[in-house]
């Protein structure tokens, strides 16, 4: 059976849409993999711009079905191929007939530039539930044809292939036998006989190999025997035979195994009883004790006091103390115990300034400010204080851990003698001062590519390094491989036992995805009640694979089986508190090699990672959706000479002729948090002292807030036990989809017992194409009752929410909720994006509360929690509107992920579905310093709302936790003006549908698309009953929004130039590129604002799930 080029194996929901939305035409169809079912597949159909989705069912004996509602018979089919053929005829329960197949994608010959890929071989679709068991019923011309498609695979591959006597046999094989072993599993016969021959045939080589191996491994193993009684009879050897038998085969290879795995024991007791017969002594070496853990030194710090003062800082980690002393004078002036330190204050605009907050007598406290000559020795400072506190505080689990990411293509060459830079992050980029860079981390997470040493001289390397620069013997958590991909998780000894729950896995991403010269590997664990992810890839190279890695990229995120097994439906990036993404990424930079090495020598990076790949790939949403990456101030750690750090090596000469390797940052490290947890990235640089690779070794380090088990302070069972709630008001969803289904929500978290599930959405339109609103009334959403109603344990936990179809059970998208902000007694608003396979799919926002009862609000302050940050407010611009400015405050350090309120945004689509008016703005009126914000952190600016605080408001650090805006949304480039706006398929799409809808004397009018914020996402909107300031009597009037003073002045900067673009031109990009496509279009110059938007109806009702299409029975629509 030739592939059928309509199966796409296993695409995703979204990609499928995609692909139908592309091809434009009713009856247009392709088939994909089930997403909830195994075995299963669904068949997606386009009829009038919506995407109707039916699930394919094997049955016990492997027939396939199309699901159809409950009482109607259905059409069972042998083949995939049979099934598609019968419903390209009408009349056969579908809304159409089958009419236009959507091919998948021909992978094109992809040879990496290392000479390590080869071509990707074709898939051949499977034909029902039963996999080759269906192949088996297929007619014995379609057994034919599965001949020759296997032969044709097995040619693609024997061209990267060395072993090519092995290939022939094989051919023969599939010419010629094949077929009789599939006639004979048909009729019950599993052995498959002709292909044991074959392989007997193919491997009678080996077996004189073995025989070979296996005699000297035997005659080794009888050296170190004890010597046998001469009277006690010897083992019998029998000879060994060389007659080609499978089975005898697989034995030698067991003993082989076996005798390796037991030999080192062997000689090892062997030489340890020699020793102990004949008194024989080892060398003093053997015989030395372990290190001592190293007492950390008293350091001294310089700086300045008030204008001119100059004074020294003595931080005493081992005693817990701090000492000034006034320069010029022998005694300190005062001596801080640790204890009596209440507050450590940063100072945002002055980064090497910082406030000392502590007790002097019980009455009062005192501040005092300190200048450091240097961020990098505030930071030390501050790092030093926060360490005396954990060492002297009196907890028996952790609140915080520092956790090391190491990663390093090592260039298949041994390491040096000594990896003491990268092991204590010194070198360029944002290293640790000397101070700290020998303070030992909790964590150690190794990860290497094209590391050629073994698994167990690896790890041993590392752990002997570490004892060396620590004085600390870590233990090996975790040690997973995958060819010459490593990645090794070490923790200090009292860790050991905190750690539970290890999971390792594996991905291969090399030639049709079966080798794994490319892939990933992956480790996961707890800490405590803390979930950690840890993933090290190596993928496809080259400056123009960029699709490639991304799709790599994808393929890691969906086969990766890491974390809780309970959580396998949720999106890898949403299983754990913390998931850190590591390796040789392999992004190059789009830029001439002459100008990269200019802007090398200059040090100018900020031009350069303006054209890194990976930067813009996340800038289309196409990879690492929110995640995060420390500022980059290191030269691109590829491709440099070997045995030096002078010069980049960008030539490569290959027998195809020389290939330009440009210099680039392809070793990276991102992570992504649970919303309100506590992570700090301090150091984030490369090595430029070791040299054996022609790559740097890059390191990253981590201060990470963990949990641990809660203990509640009254017992159970001493009284009547109060209940914690969580109750919701409404939920209201928009996803990227052309489906009309309806959906259910589900809500899992470690505080629940089980997970729970809603009702069905109470509305649904489509007003918008490609978008479905859904929404949930509090009748059809559950109260949820936690495990434990203390609030201290109910802040440490989130929510995971996903959205399903009532009858694919297929997620649409799924959401990760913090329960901290909503823990209260009135409802408050949270909005989130929506995720499924690494793909952005859609939003959600809604009220919700979590009760908490009176007796159990009690809490403590976290060891992280007493370090604070302060900024000062910029200064408006003199034409700047006139928004309220909030005071200045002081606040306790907010987790890092937790969003600043007017930095927040809201789906477009759902401006669209309310219509109002969208404002890009200018910049963010922030002083920045020297963390700049990314192309995707600079979004467009909300207009004022009452009551909402700026941008400089101190919830965090500037640039750090600042959520990117969705892909939909329209993005206000920092530049004089209005700037460059780009206008992405969701806008083009909402234009097209309002022209549709449009009388035909206004078609020629200019379009006034309506986007606008009527309230930050963080801001509850004005309620009914609540009094809404009014800037004018009539600023109400036509159904426009209220306005305040600054609307009006930012109204110029409206997104409504959609009409400076032509109809029929987007309606032909559209077409090609589908309602998603990332290629945004440009535009300068604003148009007027208003006009007219796409109001939802109330009344609208939900479309039918079975529909009867073109007569016989109704097929189930999912």
């Amino acid at each position: 059976m030739a592939a059928a080029s309509w199966y796409h194996r296993d695409i995703s929901r979204v990609v499928a849409e995609e692909l139908l939305a592309k091809a434009g035409r009713d009856g247009c169809f392709l088939v994909r993999d089930s997403e909830s079912v195994a075995g299963a597949y669904a068949l997606c159909l386009l009829f009038q711009r919506h995407v109707h989705t039916y699930r394919i069912l094997p049955d016990d004996e492997g027939l396939l079905s199309v699901q159809t509602i409950q009482g109607i018979q259905a059409k069972c089919f042998r083949t995939l191929p049979d099934l598609i053929g019968a419903y390209q005829q009408p009349n056969n329960g579908l809304v159409t007939p089958l009419l236009y197949p959507v091919h998948r994608a021909r992978q094109a010959a992809d040879e990496d530039s290392d000479g390590e890929d080869g071509r990707g071989g074709g898939h051949v679709v499977p034909a029902g539930g039963a996999g080759v068991g269906a192949w088996l019923s297929a007619p014995v011309t379609s057994r034919t044809h599965i001949s020759q498609q296997l032969h044709q695979r097995l040619q693609e591959q024997i061209h990267s292939s060395p072993a090519n006597d092995f290939m022939g046999f094989m051919a023969e094989y599939l010419n010629h036998h094949v077929q009789l072993d599939l006639e004979a599993l048909r009729h019950g016969h599993p052995q498959l006989r002709h292909l044991s021959t074959a392989l007997v045939t193919a491997c009678r080589g080996l077996h004189s190999e073995i025989d070979f191996t296996l005699a000297g491994l035997e005659t080794l193993a009888k050296v170190f025997d004890p010597p046998t009684s001469p009277r006690s009879p010897r083992r019998e050897q029998g000879p060994l035979t060389s007659d080609p038998d499978l089975e005898l085969l697989l034995n030698k290879i067991s003993t082989v195994n076996q005798l390796l795995s037991s030999l080192e024991k062997k000689v090892l007791k062997s030489l340890q009883e020699t020793m102990s017969r004949h008194n024989l002594v080892l060398p003093s070496v053997a015989a030395a004790p372990p290190p001592a853990t190293k007492p950390l030194a008293v350091q001294s710090f310089e700086v300045k006091v008030g204008k001119s003062q100059r004074a020294t800082l003595m931080v005493d980690v081992e005693a817990g103390t701090v000492a000034i002393t006034k320069r010029g004078s022998g005694a300190p002036e005062e001596t801080i115990p640790q204890d009596k330190i209440l507050q450590l204050i940063k100072y945002q605009s002055v980064q090497s300034k910082v406030r000392l907050v502590y007790d002097r007598d019980p009455q009062k406290s005192l501040n005092r400010d300190f200048i450091f000559p240097s961020a990098r020795k505030r930071e030390a400072f501050c790092q030093l204080l926060q360490l005396m506190k954990i060492q002297h505080s009196n907890l028996d689990e952790p609140d915080l851990i520092s956790v090391y990411v190491g990663t390093w293509n090592m260039g298949s060459t041994p390491p040096p003698r000594s990896l003491a830079s990268w092991l204590t992050s010194r070198g360029l980029g944002r290293t640790q001062d000397e101070t700290t860079a020998c303070i030992p981390h909790d964590i150690y997470v190794i990860g290497t590519q094209e590391n050629s040493l073994g698994d167990r001289e690896w790890v041993e390397f590392l752990r002997a390094s570490l004892k060396t620069l620590m004085a600390i013997d870590y233990r090996v958590i975790a040690l997973q491989c995958l060819w010459s991909i490593k990645i090794v998780v070490l923790v200090k000894p009292e860790h050991e036992r905190r750690i539970s729950h290890v999971h390792t896995s594996s991905v291969k991403t090399g030639i049709a995805n079966t080798l794994g010269n490319k892939g990933a590997v992956g480790v996961s664990f707890l800490f405590n009640g803390t979930s950690f992810g840890f993933v090290n890839c190596h993928l496809a190279s080259g400056s123009e694979k960029t699709h490639r890695r991304n799709q790599n990229y994808s393929d890691i995120l969906r086969s990766l089986v890491l974390g809780d097994k309970r959580l396998s439906a949720f999106d890898l990036t949403l299983r754990f508190n913390h998931l850190f993404w590591f390796g040789d990424l392999n992004y190059r930079l789009d830029m001439d090699v002459q100008d990269i090495l200019a802007h090398i020598t200059k040090k100018e990076f900020e031009a350069l990672l303006a054209v890194d790949q990976l930067n813009l790939e996340r800038e289309k949403n196409k990879v690492f959706l929110r995640f995060s990456e420390g500022d980059i101030s290191f030269p691109p750690t590829y491709r440099y000479e070997r045995g030096s750090r002078d010069s980049y090596m960008w030539q490569k000469f290959k027998p195809t002729g020389m290939r330009i390797n440009v210099p680039s940052w392809c070793d990276r490290i991102l992570w992504k948090s649970h919303p309100e947890t506590h992570v700090v990235c301090n150091s984030y640089g490369c090595t430029d002292d070791i040299v054996t690779s022609d790559h740097s070794p890059v390191f990253a380090t981590f201060e990470v807030g963990v949990t641990s088990q809660f203990v509640p302070k009254k017992a159970p069972g001493s009284g009547p036990e109060p209940l914690a709630c969580i109750e919701w008001e409404s939920i209201e969803v928009i996803v990227k989809t052309a489906s009309r289904s309806k959906c259910y929500i589900e809500f899992h978290s470690y505080c629940l017992e089980e997970a729970q599930r809603s009702g069905e959405n109470t509305s649904q339109s489509c007003d918008i194409p490609g978008f479905l609103k859904l929404g949930w009334s509090a009748k059809h959403l559950p109260v949820l009752n936690p495990i434990l109603p203390d609030l201290e344990y109910l802040g440490d936990h989130h929510l995971l929410l996903s959205i399903k179809g009532v009858e694919s059970c297929e997620s649409y998208g799924e959401c990760c909720i913090a329960m901290r902000s909503m823990i209260g007694s009135m409802a408050q608003q949270f909005e989130t994006f929506l995720f499924h396979r690494g793909e952005e799919t859609g939003s959600m926002r809604g009220w919700m509360k979590v009760r908490v009862p009176k007796d159990r609000r009690s809490t403590r302050e976290r060891l992280y929690e007493w370090i604070s940050f302060e900024e000062e407010d910029a200064e408006p611009a003199a034409d700047a509107p006139p928004c309220p400015k909030p005071p200045l405050q002081r606040l306790r350090s907010r987790p890092r992920s937790l969003p600043e309120p007017a930095a927040s945004y809201t789906n477009p689509a759902y401006f669209i579905f309310e219509g109002v008016m969208w404002a890009p703005g200018s910049g963010s009126g922030e002083a920045h310093d020297s963390q700049k914000e990314s192309p995707e952190q600079r979004g467009a600016q909300p207009l004022c709302v009452p009551g909402a605080p700026s941008r400089g408001h101190p919830h965090s650090p500037p640039a750090i936790g600042q959520q990117k805006r969705p892909k939909s949304a329209i993005v206000a480039r920092d530049v004089p003006g209005l700037g460059d706006c780009s206008l992405t398929a969701l806008h083009m799409a909402t234009y097209l549908s309002q022209l549709d809808r449009a009388s035909p004397e206004r078609r020629g009018d200019t379009p006034k698309t309506l986007l606008h914020q009527t309230h930050s996402a963080l801001e509850p909107p004005p309620r009914p009953y609540r009094e809404v300031p009014r800037c004018s009597p009539d600023s109400h009037l036509h159904g426009r929004p209220r306005e305040r003073p600054c609307d009006r002045s930012e109204r110029s900067l409206g997104a409504g130039c959609l009409g400076h673009l032509g109809l029929r031109q987007d309606m032909e990009g559209l077409q090609k590129h589908g309602w998603d496509h990332l290629e945004t279009f440009r535009h300068q110059g604003a148009g007027p604002a208003g006009g007219w938007g796409a109001q939802p109806d109330p009344s609208l009702a939900p479309p039918q799930q079975a529909r009867r299409g073109h007569g016989g029975e109704p097929a189930v629509e999912t």
